[in-house]
């Protein structure tokens, strides 16, 4: 016997929410901010430094059977996920690297039923489509520059962060959001580590504002809001949160006006009607979930 899981509280669904708004500040800054062409490097910088500070403020290794599991989804959710999306933000226009981004809750939605053995409504069916129609609105036109290497790379970094959420949903970690946040940045920045070193050659020197850049991206939009996030994981239905991702291109797209100066057409302000829908959709499904699944969740919450 299964019962539908109870819609989340507004605070956890405003948290979360947080996470995706501040990622969409990730693309103006990699473009404005950052040092050229070093993808791989700027995805350390972002995550290895603030995971290890908060590992040695927090002081709480992973238990015994947990380290394997804890790898993988540091190399899901922080490490390939990371190295993509500035691989996407160096080669695409932000909107079109956060367009293909979108995809992710149509991933979830389609991996739930393997991995978290659920029965997804047609909601959010309706949700994903109608975010990703709305975000593709917001972005693409006719002056929208597609690049096969940057399109591959955003889509498969949505792939893994999906599948990451996925498994995070489905193993529920025994620990808190802020703790396991610090064990998944310093296992995805580990396993980035060696990748950067390798195949990128190190900037002969940084100015001030790129160390304001990776700043900015490492302690607000790595740490603080991976918490969030990890947090709305942990609480909310997978379609739920991941509908949430789709308001990083509406803020990328809202950055872009204020700050790069870039007018919003009629259709552009009809996708942010949409989005929003497909976001308040999405905090509206209702999952089906195991007996099992369901006693994970009330322990975890």
């Amino acid at each position: 016997m299964s019962s539908a899981a109870p819609p989340a509280r507004w605070f956890d669904i405003f948290l979360t929410a947080a996470a995706p708004l501040i990622w969409g500040s990730t693309y103006l800054v990699t473009t404005e901010f950052l040092p050229p062409n070093v993808p791989l490097l700027s995805a350390v910088l972002r995550t290895l430094p603030v995971g290890l500070l908060m590992l040695l403020c927090l002081r709480q290794l992973p238990a015994k059977g947990w380290w394997g599991k804890i790898s993988l989804l540091g190399m899901l959710n922080i490490g390939i996920f990371q190295a993509l999306l500035f691989v996407a933000a160096y080669r695409l226009p932000g909107g079109v690297a956060a367009t293909v981004g979108a995809i992710q809750p149509l991933v979830v939605v389609l991996l739930g039923w393997a991995v978290l053995k659920a029965r997804t409504g047609m909601l959010s069916w309706i949700a994903a489509l109608c975010g990703l129609t709305g975000v593709a609105m917001l972005v693409l036109g006719p002056a929208a520059k597609l690049d096969f290497i940057g399109v591959a790379a955003a889509a498969t970094g949505a792939f893994a962060m999906a599948c990451g959420t996925l498994l995070t949903k489905k193993w529920l970690p025994p620990a808190s959001a802020m703790v396991l946040t610090s064990w998944q940045l310093t296992a995805g920045g580990l396993f980035l580590l060696p990748l950067a070193l390798l195949f990128e050659p190190l900037p002969a020197h940084l100015s001030l504002t790129n160390i304001f850049g990776y700043i900015w991206l490492g302690l607000i939009g790595t740490g603080l809001t991976y918490v969030f996030w990890l947090r709305g994981v942990m609480k909310m239905p997978a379609t739920a949160v991941t509908t949430l991702s789709l308001l990083s291109p509406l803020s990328a797209t809202v950055l872009g006006a204020l700050v790069l100066q870039q007018k919003l057409t009629l259709l552009q302000s009809a996708g942010m009607v949409l989005v929003l829908l497909g976001v308040w959709l999405g905090q509206r499904t209702s999952v089906v979930v195991p007996p099992s699944a369901q006693a994970k969740l009330k322990v975890s919450n």
